[in-house]
């Protein structure tokens, strides 16, 4: 069993998600027609990933939210190519994914050190522009920050995610007895005895209907989409929002959870899924988790008991089912022993099939060269034979 050494907790504070911004080129500079002279471009718009960068960060140093390069210099006759203007880098987080006003992905920003053009600086005044300079393209940008981490807590509101994260972490989140208490996402990072280190996403809580919007919604889904793994917590005593909403249990829980993502992007039920049962301190909570594992066992003889168009297409199938108390700490090292073999599992199978790809790639390299036609000249040693 691999024991963890701690868990270290980040929040964001006031955290910020998306931004809408505006970018514009520089100018170019001013051509000199009596010599021929050209003006400089102008300055280009980028925005750059950086690891210690949030949106709130830049939002506060930028309120305007507005990025202009600088333009091109004009032609002179101490310097008739006019210098270029400078470029503007946008510090942005990791995630990043940049989209025009339509909707339309220019790109994303997956590590730390990419870059994408946004906005191009226009053209110095030359003989074909008639020495005028040309203006730099202006768009309206939106950045939507869709968090990267190895593991993305999955649950309706109270299912105690904040109470697991507080208890493997020793942070204190904002832990209450109301739906929602987690409004914003918070990362925390375990760091194993062998340096080994997994984040961790605590997400707001999913409600019914989150794939249309409701509750926090496609806030909360959007995130999910770039965790490695999901670990569904569920409250092993069942689920109700409030007392106009249907009481659910376990089981119904993990089943409505499973058709939320379904319905908001199917490719979410690929990603490899453990389930940590928690609350298994309360009164009869060993009879209930027995009734659950019969239940995941043979799900299809218990699905009569939930609405037709709330059975998801595929069930997940969970790689590990952990019983847990968040309150007394129960089953916490099993689970974290858990994670850090199903992720070790899906690091192996990566780096086989990235090995197996490069295999292949040099096999088909070297098979092309070998049925190459012979070229007009072919060198051997020496000597050229001409054909």
């Amino acid at each position: 069993m691999v024991h963890c050494s701690c868990l270290l907790f980040r929040k964001y504070g006031s955290f910020v998600d998306n931004l809408r911004i505006f970018a514009r080129g520089g100018s170019g500079g001013m051509g000199y027609p009596r010599l021929g002279g050209e003006g400089g471009k102008g300055g280009d718009v980028w925005v750059v990933a950086h690891g210690n960068m949030t949106l709130k960060q830049l939002k506060d140093k930028h309120p305007q939210k507005r990025f202009v390069a600088a333009g091109g210099a004009n032609s002179r006759v101490s310097a008739l190519k006019g210098s270029r203007g400078k470029d503007f880098e946008i510090p942005v987080p990791v995630g990043i994914s940049v989209t025009d006003e339509n909707g339309q992905v220019i790109g994303e920003l997956n590590k730390e050190g990419d870059r994408i053009l946004i906005a191009k600086g226009g053209l110095g005044g030359k003989l074909l522009t008639n020495f005028l300079p040309l203006k730099g393209q202006k768009r309206i940008i939106h950045l939507d920050l869709k968090l990267i981490a190895d593991v993305g807590l999955v649950g309706f509101p109270n299912a105690g995610k904040s109470s697991l994260l507080s208890r493997i972490s020793h942070a204190k989140p904002a832990i209450a007895d109301y739906a929602f208490t987690t409004l914003k996402p918070e990362l925390g990072k375990i760091m194993y005895k062998d340096f080994k280190q997994i984040s961790v996403a605590d997400l707001p809580g999913l409600i019914e209907g989150a794939h249309m919007n409701k509750g926090m919604g496609h806030k909360f889904l959007k995130h999910i989409e770039r965790t490695r793994h999901l670990l569904f917590v569920v409250d092993i005593s069942g689920f109700q929002l409030s007392s106009q909403t249907h009481y659910r249990t376990a089981f119904e829980t993990i089943i409505l959870l499973t058709k939320e993502l379904e319905l908001y992007k199917e490719e979410l039920q690929t990603k490899p899924a453990l389930l940590a049962v928690n609350k298994m301190d309360l009164p009869e909570a060993q009879d209930k988790f027995h009734e659950l594992m019969n239940q995941l066992q043979n799900p299809k003889d218990f699905l009569h008991l939930i609405e037709r168009n709330m059975i998801p297409e595929k069930l997940v199938k969970f790689q590990h089912v952990i019983p847990i108390s968040a309150v007394t700490g129960d089953g916490i090292e099993e689970l974290k022993s858990c994670l850090r073999e199903s992720l070790d599992a899906l690091a192996s199978q990566e780096s086989d099939a990235h090995h197996k790809k490069q295999l292949l790639n040099l096999q088909t390299s070297n098979a092309l060269s070998y049925n190459e036609p012979p070229s007009e000249h072919t060198v051997t040693g020496s000597r050229i034979h001409r054909i």
